[in-house]
């Protein structure tokens, strides 16, 4: 990013600025899912990372050779989590519908929320979020429904994304936040780069398939992020895990407007019920982790 670029998106009120952010995430994802068909939900995966992580190395620099072992300690696990994040998100969008398969993640960062909660309130939420699995949920194999495994590669990536806020409270007090990132998405990188090279896709690439890959890298990983470090600085992490809760839905409207992905009245209820839950369990938390977008 440009230091003009830098500047004009620190100009951006953080509200609009974490807005902006989660619809960069999720058109990111729409268009990641459009390459699937050449590049395979890995490929696509691997790319994203690939082209990512030599953006954040460009921007930020870390001094990678000069970690210490306690720093690559953190950076690790981090980099791990987020790697497998992405990789069984991008195999779950493959098979269950976008809206479908971010309101199933969200069900990590919502956990790490209300765990240990004794309060009667979080309770609700529990039973709010639970309410939408279940009618999320497939529960019987008919024809035309719902992947089973793309429901569980959701829930899956909703887990690392659990491990990947812890990993990243952990990150954040041994190295500087933007070179943390930056060499977390490395070993993001590398964690996935075999499962693409095995799968071969990369003989398909094309100039074009290049451009759309960096087209997904800046929306997903590199333009979002930076939105969300500078509203970080501006805004509490209650008011920011509120905003956040909005990402389901909005994947839900994006799939629909560009992937023609239609869900069930009963679909569309529980996304909404996810996202209220994720809502209110952030607004009574005392202390709320926010869901960092990876």
């Amino acid at each position: 990013m440009s230091e003009v670029a830098g500047r004009r998106v620190s100009a951006l009120p953080p509200i609009p600025a974490v807005l902006i952010a989660v619809v960069s995430v999720q058109g990111g994802a729409a268009l990641a899912k459009g390459l699937f068909p050449v590049l395979g939900s890995v490929g696509a995966a691997g790319l994203r990372l690939v082209l990512a992580s030599v953006m954040l190395l460009a921007y930020f620099r870390p001094p990678l050779l000069r970690y210490t072992r306690a720093q690559w300690a953190a950076v690790v696990p981090y980099g791990v989590a987020l790697g497998v994040m992405n990789l069984t998100y991008y195999l779950a969008i493959a098979r269950i519908p976008l809206g479908l398969a971010v309101t199933l993640e969200f069900v990590g960062p919502f956990v790490l929320a209300v765990v240990g909660s004794r309060k009667v309130l979080d309770f609700v939420w529990v039973l709010f979020a639970a309410t939408g699995i279940v009618l999320i949920t497939p529960w019987t194999a008919k024809p035309g429904g719902l992947d089973p495994l793309g429901v569980v590669l959701a829930l899956t990536a909703g887990a690392c994304w659990a491990l990947y806020i812890l990993a990243g409270g952990r990150l954040s007090r041994r190295v500087p936040e933007g070179q943390g990132v930056a060499a977390g998405m490395v070993v993001a990188m590398l964690t996935v780069l075999p499962f693409m090279l095995r799968e071969g896709h990369l003989e398909r690439m094309t100039p074009g398939l290049f451009a759309a890959g960096v087209g997904v890298a800046l929306l997903s990983s590199a333009l979002p992020y930076s939105l969300e470090m500078m509203a970080l600085g501006q805004l509490s992490s209650r008011t920011f895990g509120i905003l956040m809760s909005l990402e389901p839905g909005v994947a839900t409207v994006v799939g629909w407007l560009f992937l023609r992905e239609h869900l069930s009245p009963l679909q569309w209820l529980a996304v909404a019920l996810v996202s209220v839950a994720s809502a209110g369990a952030t607004l009574t938390a005392k202390q709320p982790p926010p869901p960092v977008e990876a």
